[in-house]
């Protein structure tokens, strides 16, 4: 059995043989068409996946230290790995039936398949619940109709977990499609602020037919679906962001230590210090939020049916998406001052830290959402602002 010591060692091996690629295709500004194939070499894409299905079946400790390895190299690469293992191979695990397991997550193990996560809307963002992409039964089949926009992964999965509204009752369903069908087009998003490595799309479905066996769960669970599985994305995006941090605290001191101004390197500049001490507190205190969270959540995931502890889990996953993403951000941006004119250029990483940590602020929940998020966990339900 793989044990954390043997996973990690992949993982690392995965990161330095990649290194190389993607500093090229971000500088190239195009995606990373070796992400998929080199996490394949070194068996990483079924991190949590039990060994029935070929997976490593890491424990989430092992797992999450993984994407906040995977994050020293960039947002845009654990982006990748972390919609196809977090939102889709996990959720598959808690709500598929045996037969949709079966059918898809050893494959995905393999990299013969890759997942994407259709849930955001060009007018359905921070409420999924008004999404408009609907679908209607008929007979053993139901036939959907849409658009899902801001989709990483959007052009390049084999399949989706795609969330639909009921023609009936409006209830949301959640759905397992394959791209290589009749009634499914899609659209590269280029022009994006950051993350030009990681694959983002919009698709469109036009009566796509599927048979019932590919839904979810049960009718009308797909919000349910939608909550536990950003549930699983916001901790994978927290320890992506730790990592970026991370990066931005060993170049700064790497660079800090060979520049040198006035005689001196700028590693002795007080005011460089201060952004040096400053990206180090955010480490720290991003590192024990993510902690924190991950031991909470271990403890809800052996006690699954226990609503206090899922709770509890939720909040301090939202807690630690919203610090680690801000304080992401925000190293990266004294990283970015420390190096100066070089900061202002893609071809030093903090510069790409800069706009790519700037996603993690929208994605898998708005900081404004996670917020008020936060402060109905804290005041009661009762006073959630929205609903």
């Amino acid at each position: 059995m793989d044990t954390s010591e043997d996973i990690l060692k992949d993982v690392e091996n995965f990161c330095v043989k990649l290194r190389p690629i993607a500093d090229v295709c971000y500088l190239e500004h195009k995606f990373n068409d070796q992400i998929i194939p080199i996490a394949k070499k070194f068996d990483i894409l079924g991190l949590p996946v039990p060994k029935e299905f070929g997976g490593r079946e890491a424990d989430i400790f092992t797992y999450i230290k993984s994407f906040e390895r995977i994050g020293i190299e960039g947002t845009g690469i654990s982006t990748v790995l972390s919609v196809h293992s977090s939102l889709v191979q996990k959720t598959l695990m808690k709500f598929g039936t045996d037969k949709q397991k079966e059918r898809y997550l050893e494959p995905s193990v393999k990299g013969d398949i890759i997942f994407a996560f259709g849930l955001t809307e060009p007018n359905a963002g921070s409420n999924p619940q008004e999404l408009q992409m609907n679908f209607k039964k008929e007979q053993n089949s139901y036939i959907l109709n849409g658009t899902k926009y801001l989709i990483s992964n959007g052009t390049i999965a084999d399949t989706i977990l795609v969330f639909a509204k009921s023609t009936i009752d409006d209830k949301t369903s959640a759905f397992m499609i394959n791209t290589n069908q009749d009634g499914f087009e899609k659209e590269e998003l280029a022009s994006k602020m950051g993350t030009p490595t990681t694959d983002t799309g919009m698709f469109e479905l036009t009566d796509f037919k599927i048979s019932t066996d590919n839904l979810v769960g049960e009718e009308g669970q797909g919000w349910q679906i939608a909550k536990h599985a950003l549930i699983e994305g916001r901790l994978g995006v927290a320890a992506g962001c730790v990592g970026s941090i991370k990066d931005c605290l060993i170049e700064s001191i790497e660079y800090s230590k060979e520049r040198m101004q006035y005689g001196k390197a700028i590693a002795k500049h007080q005011l460089i210090q201060e952004h040096i001490a400053g990206i180090e507190v955010h480490l720290s205190s991003a590192e024990a939020m993510v902690n924190r969270a991950v031991t909470i959540k271990d403890k809800w995931d052996k006690n699954p049916e226990d609503k206090e502890l899922m709770k509890k889990a939720d909040l301090a996953i939202a807690e630690a998406k919203l610090f680690s993403a801000n304080a992401a951000f925000d190293a990266a941006d004294k990283a970015v001052q420390i190096f100066g004119g070089r900061g202002w250029s893609f071809w030093y990483r903090p510069g790409r830290h800069l706009v790519d940590t700037r996603v993690c602020k929208i994605y898998e929940g708005t900081e404004e959402i996670l917020k008020l998020k936060i402060a109905a966990g804290v005041l009661g339900n009762q006073y959630q602002a929205y609903y």
